[in-house]
């Protein structure tokens, strides 16, 4: 009988045992499925939070170079004693250059006092690796280099870089290793991280710096004088690549001549100049052990390095646009062509305007806008007859210039060309510096960026195997690990700048290369929150963040969004299925964003059929301040929607670079947009705007006042709500996580 007993024990305990193991099971099954929907959802979030902010990026930089090519335009088709013409002159002067001795003299710094109450760093030249060093630590403790030192760092550096070949050509055997860092777009602390891991570059760590070393961040002077003392203290182990930021057209647009005229108020013009001539100096490429090809951006099926290395660089002060061929007539008027846009064609001249108000027709509203850089200078052609009776007018000043001495010039034109080649040399600079990698075969123009080329697996192997590499490494694009391979990991992407986007955006990386020249990738992120976050409160900032730049950017297309809704809603209710919503807002935006996904975050205003009222969303959205309230509402749409190339062309006017401009060259500012996109615009609704921004009466108004008073906001982003709450620490974003609204 106890044995009896027993065995029903047994059993009971086994069928017990049984079902918890299944329970257990079915938990552990029930978990890894939720895990797993978990790890796909924050994927998603992560995946359309990139898209969101790189299109913008790319947009950005599209509408950059579609304002150059719109000034270039009018610099090519109206009077030089025009107003407007003589409002945007100064920034296609880069080329008008005087001797070196003279430059020389401009940007002499002796003349200029340090005071004893001064506490930075003190250099002396030739300049000494303790300085160098001294100098990092300096920029980690927030001090500024006095601008005596700084002009006459960067004049010993412009002396340097004109030594240098276009492509620089080094080798392992002299150290173990080579790093190679990307982008670093003004962030001091990737590159304080970076030779915290790494080591500060030396005989025995020589570093390639490949482009993109401003703009965006906010410490890229101190980038810039850094890299430069390193380059002074070893020229042969410091290599400096050109970036497509690396230009100071894109820096107007960018950050990067604000913060310098801010950083030095007094000098800061002349700073600017002499970063004008080193940009133009910097190298194009660097290639290792004849194997690997280091440069910024990346190839096109014509690039040829044997004619990238012929190159008169400097003559590139700007990449966006061919160098001008300018002679010089005995009154010293300079007359200026461009170079050969077609090699095809014996030349072209552009037909000169002499009025702004009434400019050549440029064909229907957006054939303007879509134009890419290339094919842009060959929008307005002459007919034959009137060419040749240009041709034959210049051609008594052309021989007088021949035969003038060279004396009666203070001032020499190094940027004549006269090589029918020159343009085709400025678009393989401009594909070196703007282009990115296809997934598909092929090479065709990059029209996200607005500039360079989209090359794929096919040009990369022709590329290789006719200069007998393996490998290219570049930047130019952010990524999210830091760094990505392509085309038979043939091409590699390196990208520095860690949290480019925002806090826990991405990360960074570079590379080192040994004799073997297998790359050995390290990945980082320098601020410190991204470390004490949950991967949950990292996507979801990040998320916010660019949710609401997305909704700025919705805001700013309101006129066209109604136009779209109003095709769909034919009986005028004011209401859309989510399919037709989502249609219409891709077909305005051009952003390839999964919209109906999306909805949830940016709708809330959705009825119990399951409709969107559009009207009710829009009013979701708000503007800051009352004071735009009596403002033409399509002119301020259009300041919102163009606002960072209005900023743009407020820098450009503002030719002191005092931070104001006057009334009459705010006026003309306006003249320009409206010209630029094609929209009229009444002195009455300028005036309106003046008026608003000029409080104190004093006819001239504040740039950063202006922009900032016209500045978005969004009443659903949590983000710019509450922006000092992300300024702590993760304790902080741990009250975010019960809300259901994150």
């Amino acid at each position: 009988m106890g044995c009896g007993v027993t065995k029903s024990n047994h059993l009971h305990k086994h069928t017990t045992s049984s079902g918890r193991a299944v329970t257990t099971i079915r938990a552990a099954i029930l978990i890894q499925r939720w895990y797993r929907q978990y790890v796909a959802r924050t994927e998603m979030r992560r995946r359309y939070t990139w898209n969101i902010f790189q299109s913008i990026e790319y947009s950005g930089e599209q509408a950059q170079i579609k304002l150059y090519n719109f000034l270039g335009y009018l610099m090519d088709n109206f009077t030089p004693s025009s107003n407007e013409r003589n409002l945007i002159s100064h920034i296609f002067r880069e080329n008008e250059v005087c001797r070196d001795a003279e430059w020389e003299r401009y940007f002499c710094y002796k003349n200029i006092e340090v005071p004893e109450i001064y506490s930075g760093p003190h250099l002396t030249f030739p300049l000494t690796v303790e300085e160098a060093v001294g100098l990092v630590e300096a920029f980690r403790n927030k001090k500024q280099l006095h601008s005596r030192y700084v002009l006459q760092l960067l004049l010993e550096t412009w002396k340097l870089l004109r030594m240098f070949p276009n492509i620089n050509r080094i080798s392992t055997c002299h150290s173990k290793e080579i790093t190679i860092c990307g982008d670093l777009h003004g962030q001091l602390e990737d590159l304080l991280l970076i030779f915290y891991k790494n080591g500060m570059p030396s005989l025995e760590k020589p570093y390639v710096f490949n482009g993109d070393f401003v703009d965006r961040g906010r410490d890229s002077i101190e980038i810039l004088l850094i890299l430069f003392a390193f380059l002074l203290v070893y020229p042969s182990n410091v290599y400096l690549n050109r970036g497509n930021h690396e230009d100071h057209i894109v820096n107007l647009r960018y950050g990067f001549t604000k913060e310098v005229l801010n950083k030095y108020k007094m000098h800061g013009k002349r700073i600017l100049k002499l970063l004008q001539k080193i940009f133009s100096w910097l190298p194009l490429a660097t290639v290792i052990d004849q194997k690997v090809l280091v440069l910024h951006g990346g190839i096109s099926d014509s690039t040829d390095l044997g004619v990238l290395a012929r190159v008169d660089r400097h003559i590139y002060i700007s990449a966006l646009r061919p160098p001008k061929k300018r002679h010089h007539s005995l009154a010293g008027i300079s007359i200026d062509s461009d170079a050969d846009v077609d090699t095809a064609a014996i030349s072209r001249v552009f037909q000169r305007r002499a009025s702004f108000t009434y400019p050549k027709p440029m064909g229907t509203r957006y054939c303007f806008q879509n134009r890419s850089l290339q094919d842009f200078s060959d929008r307005i052609r002459v007919n034959m007859e009137n060419q040749l009776e240009l041709s034959r007018r210049e051609e008594p000043t052309l021989n007088t210039q021949i035969n003038k001495p060279e004396q009666e010039s203070l001032c020499l034109s190094t940027d004549s060309v006269s090589s029918d080649n020159t343009v085709d040399e400025w678009k393989q600079i401009l594909d070196l510096l703007w282009s990115d990698p296809m997934t598909q075969d092929g090479c065709i123009p990059n029209e996200v960026r607005g500039g360079g080329c989209y090359w794929g697996p096919d040009v990369t192997e022709d590329f290789l195997n006719r200069h007998n590499l393996q490998l290219i490494i570049r930047s130019h694009e952010c990524k999210q690990e830091g760094y990505e391979f392509c085309h038979n990991r043939k091409v590699l992407t390196l990208f520095s700048a860690s949290n480019y986007y925002d806090v826990g955006s991405n990360r960074g990386a570079y590379v080192k290369l040994g004799p073997d020249l297998v790359p050995y990738l390290i990945q980082y992120q320098a601020s410190s929150m991204t470390r004490e976050l949950t991967v949950r409160q990292s996507v979801g900032r990040t998320e916010r963040s660019a949710l609401r730049v997305l909704r700025e950017q919705l805001f700013a297309h309101k006129s066209d969004l109604l136009c779209a809704f109003r095709k769909f809603d034919s009986e005028n209710k004011g209401l859309l299925s989510l399919n037709d919503w989502a249609s219409a807002v891709e077909s305005v935006m051009h952003l390839d964003l999964p919209w109906r996904m999306l909805r949830s975050q940016l709708v809330t205003c959705k009825n119990s059929e399951g409709t969107i009222d559009y009207y009710e969303w829009f009013n979701e959205l708000a503007i800051t301040g009352s004071k735009t309230d009596h403002i033409d509402q399509s002119l301020l749409e259009m300041l919102y929607r163009h606002r960072s190339t209005l900023e743009t062309i407020f820098r450009i006017v503002d030719t002191d670079n005092s931070g104001f401009i006057s009334m009459q060259d705010f006026r003309q500012t306006w003249k320009l947009l409206s010209v630029y996109l094609k929209m009229e615009i009444t002195d009455e609704a300028i005036s309106d705007l003046a008026v608003t921004i000029d409080s104190n009466h004093d006819g001239s108004i504040d740039i950063d006042e202006f922009m900032e008073a016209f500045r978005l906001t969004d009443k659903k982003s949590r983000l710019e709500r509450g922006r000092s709450m992300f300024m702590g620490t993760a304790s902080d974003l741990t009250k975010l996580e019960g809300d259901p609204n994150i």
